[in-house]
């Protein structure tokens, strides 16, 4: 009973809650019942109390099914009915319900609602201009949305006059799916979109749509296309050519492509640049005129649519030329004058199509042919073209008559064009006569080998005319188009007779033969150029090249003279003939100056590097000329600039022999050498001239010590003189065999390393003082830079220091040079400072700068050959000779030493030379004896036959005179014998002549220059003169000359050394001439102090012989 209870109570209860909620369900509509096409609408069921255990659907009256799903248009959730983008078939009744799952009796539903769904409000797209727009146009597109009116009416609403939603809209545009604003290319003004210079990328498609706060807020879209396309360029064209002629029909068609576009044409015609002088309107791409004037104008045209004021581009210019028509020209061919059988032929040429555009003022074409063909018409005064042959624009007469003559005149015409030209006339005449020429010669004598002869035929014919040449010896004729034939005369077998004719047209009609003529030929002389001073010349030189030819005639030739590669051959009537030399400044202007010059001899002053070249020349007389010469080059070089050299070698001792050459490199002939020595007493070591026009050669032979000095040499040629630079400087010193001053130089070398020091001293025996150190480098003569007394000390040596260095006293003497030589490098020679004798030990090192002692490994070269590999650094030669002099270094790793040159001098025999000379001594005093003696007796005897009173008068006063102070001390005696006509005197004098030291100065005879103190012994035997001046006796002469010299100390002794020389002489004098004979034999007395000055002296004699030659001067 209880559970029975139960559940009616509950039944009961379900009921009353049922009743409840039925009352409270309702269906609402968002926003509104009534709403737009597109617009979202929301169904919702509302109930009093939730209870989210039930179930809805949303039922329409329409349809047979509810809605219970989401859709692709609807949305269920919870008890909200979603419907988006509301159409016209969503309108009806809608009612919702709802229930629970399990419960089939708790179904409620609301009441029903209805949905009004009205079309939304249109929008409509507007484009200005039409479509399609030009490029760079200005398009308009403009949004219209209905009227609020509109939109009840077209819905079927009345009409309200309450609302008008037009001042609500907001507009959108849109090109595709992309939304515009305004920006640089685009305006957006309320319902106007302005897109400026349209561009090819604005084609597409366009829509725009209304929006607003209120409902409706979104009005429909509208859309519409845009094609924009280039402003089409119509295209000109010109019928039947763009050069027509005078009264032609000329056709223009304007040409424009485009599609679906109407066109009108406009035409405008140009006389003048830039504004037109007529303008012409057609609806046809054609306008057709006549040129009825001469006249040059452009024409233009231009398409506008028909659908609005807009156009296209104007066409190109198109030049319209009207010419006058061409003209034609009728030719006679061969001449307007012909002779009887003759072939004749008529051309009718119309003017080229060049020369026609040039004589109408066109621009030139480069076409040269006219664009279309030419027809022609002949017509005759005498009427009878018919019966002649016409090829297309010629008539040919085969064989003329006499009644051919008369006018003629042709035209032409073009196919399809109404253009003719028209020639004037021609007047042929024919002749019945046929001509003999007369030939001549130019030269008319003798031809020469390698010239020309021209040969003349003269007759008097017309145009057209070729010349036939022939010579005996040929059976061919020669053809020419002018009456001139040069015949080249290369040998004498091209002379013989001669003779000519004229000949024209085809085939060709020949006058009569000339009259033969013979041609002389003579073998042509060849030009010889001969070149003063030389062909390799220096700058600043005048050159004379001189043009010889040898002919034995009489001929006057003038000269023709070329350099290679200028056209030299000119009429000479045009050249110069007066002056030949050139002068110019550049190589154009001295061309040209040689080949106008015209006289024999060319003179090139003060030549320079152009002057150089390959010089010719060759004779002419009239238009003869000789062979040319053969090809003479001319060499001209930078300036002159002498050098000397020395043989054998410049370190002498005295007594040997020595000489300088002087030479100009690269030229040897006509020179004339100059030789000049330093002056080291001179401040500004200044030269001295000492022999002019000398050989190129000097010697010293023998060699002394006052030739030590530095030499240069200069040489000289032409007229006016030209002078080469001085030569470089060479070093000439001479040592003594005895010396009693000596240089020390510490460290005892020659070679020293720069920045290291150096000491050199000179030593005297006799004095210390007096004495000093002086040096020759490449700079000048010097005193060494740091003296004190007769020491000098280099405390750091350059390279600058390298030279010659010697003792000098104030006197000048100069002693004991030695070579230093100041090295940059790592390594050095060391070698001995004095010159080697015969016998002594040679001793070679090879030095390193840092160590200062000599190196392990070197190489020893003698005169550039490798004489020893020493593992010591050091080599010796024991007992050396003069066969080892030469130049010495040597090499290692490290580097290689500078050259130094090792002398050998030849050991003393004085013991074996003092008895030579006392021995020849004392045989030269008995012959000096006895010769006087026997001279003495023979002149006595003839003395006896001479008048006295003659010799009284003839001989010269009996007096000795001596005179203190002079140069000469003369005793003359004479003995005269009073009985005879005519005595013969005796004369015996001895004449002493003492020479005193004087500053060297060097002359042609430097060679055997003097010792300082000569002292001359003269003793002369003459013969008396008749008294008949023209008779000359004769007079021996023997004399004895003795010369002496101061020595000075020799290394060891104190005292000075006297050298004394006796020469005897023999001379004949006959008839005012001198000869020499016989050979020279001195004696050398030396007066020797030993053991001091105080000591007694010693005197020795040493022989000298020399053989006599004949003295050159240099």
């Amino acid at each position: 009973m209880g559970s029975s209870a139960l559940s009616l109570i509950l039944l009961l209860m379900s009921f009353i809650h049922a009743g409840f909620t039925q009352d409270s369900l309702k269906l609402t509509v968002t926003p509104h019942t009534d709403v737009f096409t597109g617009e979202t609408v929301s169904l919702t069921c509302e109930i009093e109390s939730d209870h989210s255990d039930w179930r809805y659907d949303w039922c329409k009256q329409e349809i047979d099914r509810c809605i219970s799903e989401s859709s692709d248009r609807y949305t269920v959730k919870g008890n909200t009915l979603t419907i988006r983008g509301a159409a016209e078939s969503d309108q009806g009744q809608y009612w919702c319900r709802r229930w629970r799952d399990g419960e089939p009796d708790s179904v409620q539903s609301s009441s029903n609602v209805s949905l009004s769904v009205k079309d939304s409000p249109k929008s409509s797209l507007t484009v200005t201009p039409d479509s399609p727009v030009f490029t760079g146009e200005r398009v308009t597109l403009k949004c219209v949305i209905e009227s609020y009116r509109d939109w009840r009416r077209r819905n079927g609403l009345t009409y309200d006059w309450r609302n008008d939603w037009t001042p609500d809209w907001r507009y959108e545009f849109y090109k595709d799916s992309v939304i515009l604003n305004t920006s640089d290319h685009y305006t957006v003004t309320r319902d106007t979109l302005t897109i400026r210079g349209s561009t090819e990328s604005d084609e597409g498609q366009y829509w725009c749509r209304g929006q607003r706060e209120e409902r409706p807020q979104s009005s429909q879209s509208s859309s519409d296309s845009l094609f924009v396309v280039e402003r089409p360029k119509p295209v000109l064209k010109v019928t039947p050519d763009q050069s027509v002629f005078r009264g032609e029909r000329v056709t223009l068609r304007c040409d424009i492509q485009t599609e679906n576009i109407q066109w009108t044409y406009s035409w405008f015609k140009y006389r003048y640049r830039y504004y037109p002088t007529t303008t012409t309107t057609t609806t046809t791409p054609e306008y057709s005129f006549t040129a009825d004037y001469v006249s040059v104008s452009e024409y233009r045209c231009r398409g506008e649519r028909s659908d609005s004021q807009r156009s296209s581009n104007f066409s190109d210019a198109v030049k319209l030329t009207v010419s006058d028509s061409p003209r034609s020209s009728l030719t006679v061919t061969p001449d307007r004058t012909v002779f009887t059988g003759e072939r004749v032929t008529l051309k009718c040429e119309t003017e080229s199509y060049r020369d026609w555009r040039w004589r109408n003022g066109l621009i030139y074409n480069s076409g040269s042919t006219w664009p279309y063909e030419w027809r022609y018409e002949y017509k005759s005064s005498s009427g009878v073209v018919q019966s002649y042959t016409v090829n297309g624009d010629t008539l040919t007469i085969e064989q003329s008559k006499i009644s051919d003559e008369g006018d003629y005149t042709c035209k032409g015409n073009v196919e399809g064009r109404s253009v003719s030209s028209e020639s004037s006339s021609v007047s042929l005449k024919v002749k019945d006569l046929k001509p003999k020429p007369e030939l001549t010669s130019d030269p008319e004598g003798a031809a020469l080998t390698g010239n020309t002869v021209t040969l003349t035929c003269l007759v008097n014919l017309g145009t057209g005319w070729d010349f036939y040449w022939n010579k005996h010896t040929l059976t061919s004729e020669t053809k020419t188009e002018t009456n001139s034939y040069r015949v080249k005369i290369d040998s004498v077998s091209d002379g013989g007779q001669y003779r000519c004719r004229a000949g024209r047209g085809t085939p060709v009609y020949y006058t009569h033969y000339s009259d033969a003529l013979w041609v002389n030929v003579t073998e042509s002389p060849k030009a010889v150029v001969t070149v003063r001073p030389d062909k390799h010349v220096f700058r600043g030189e005048t050159v004379t090249l001189r043009c010889d030819i040898k002919w034995g005639g009489d001929t006057e030739w003038t000269y023709r003279w070329e350099i290679e590669g200028t056209d030299w051959y000119k009429d000479s009537a045009d050249r110069c003939t007066k002056e030949c030399s050139s002068s110019e400044t550049d190589d154009q202007k001295h061309r040209n100056a040689v080949s106008w010059c015209s006289t024999q001899d060319l003179i090139l002053s003060r030549v320079e590097d152009f002057h150089s070249g390959i010089y010719t020349c060759r004779g002419q007389n009239n238009t003869q000329c000789s062979q040319r010469s053969d090809a003479v080059t001319l060499k001209v070089s930078a300036e002159a600039q002498a050098a000397v050299r020395v043989s054998p070698q410049p370190w002498l001792t005295e007594g040997d022999s020595v000489t300088l050459i002087c030479e100009v490199p690269g030229s040897s002939t006509g020179w004339t050498f100059s030789w000049f020595r330093e002056d080291d007493d001179d401040e500004d070591d200044g030269l001295s001239d000492s022999s002019r026009g000398a050989g190129d050669s000097y010697t010293l032979s023998p060699a002394a010590l006052q030739h030590t000095g530095v030499y240069t040499c200069r040489a000289e040629r032409g007229r006016p003189a030209f002078y080469t630079h001085n030569s470089s400087t060479q070093l000439l010193w001479i040592t003594g065999k005895w010396s009693r001053v000596s240089l020390k130089v510490s460290p005892s070398r020659s070679q020293h390393f720069s920045s290291h020091s150096l000491s050199l001293s000179c030593e005297d025996q006799r004095s210390s003082s007096g004495w000093t150190v002086r040096r020759y480098t490449d700079r000048k003569t010097e005193d060494c830079s740091k003296q004190t007394g007769s020491r000098c000390r280099i405390d750091s040596l350059s390279t600058s220091d390298t030279g010659v260095y010697w003792c000098q006293s104030e006197s000048g003497e100069k002693h004991h040079p030695l070579n230093i030589t100041v090295h940059n490098g790592e390594v050095i020679l060391e070698s001995s400072v004095d010159p080697l004798v015969e016998g002594d030990t040679l001793t070679l090192r090879c030095l390193h700068r840092s160590t200062n002692s000599s190196i392990l490994g070197a190489d020893f070269y003698k005169d550039g050959s490798l004489l020893q590999n020493q593992t010591t650094g050091e080599m010796n030669i024991t007992t050396v000779s003069k066969s080892h002099e030469g130049f010495y270094y040597c090499k290692t790793q490290r580097g290689e030493s500078p050259k130094s040159w090792i002398s050998v001098r030849a050991a003393s025999s004085s013991l074996l030379i003092t008895g030579v000379v006392l021995g020849l001594l004392f045989l030269i005093l008995i012959l000096i004896s006895l010769l006087l003696l026997w001279r003495f007796k023979k002149n006595k005897d003839q003395q006896g036959n001479i008048n006295q009173t003659s010799v009284l008068n003839q001989a010269p006063p009996e007096i000795s005179t001596l005179q203190s102070g002079s140069d000469q001390i003369c005793d003359v005696v004479t003995e005269v014998k009073k009985d005879g006509p005519d005595p013969l005197a005796d004369v015996t004098y001895s004449e002493i002549t003492v020479k005193k030291k004087k500053k060297k100065k060097m002359d042609k005879d430097d060679s055997m220059a003097e010792p300082n103190n000569v002292t001359y012994s003269e003793v002369k035997v003459k013969k008396s003169k008749s008294r008949d001046i023209n008779t000359a006796g004769p007079s021996d002469v023997i004399y004895a000359q003795i010369d002496l010299q101061d020595k000075k100390k020799t290394k060891g002794k104190g005292a000075g050394l006297h050298d004394f020389f006796i020469e005897m002489k023999s001379k004949d004098k006959q008839r005012g001439k001198s000869g020499e004979s016989g050979d020279t034999v001195y004696s050398e007395l030396k007066n020797n102090t030993v053991g001091g000055a105080e000591a007694a002296d010693a005197t020795y004699a040493q022989p000298i012989k020399k053989k006599k030659k004949k003295k050159t001067r240099v």
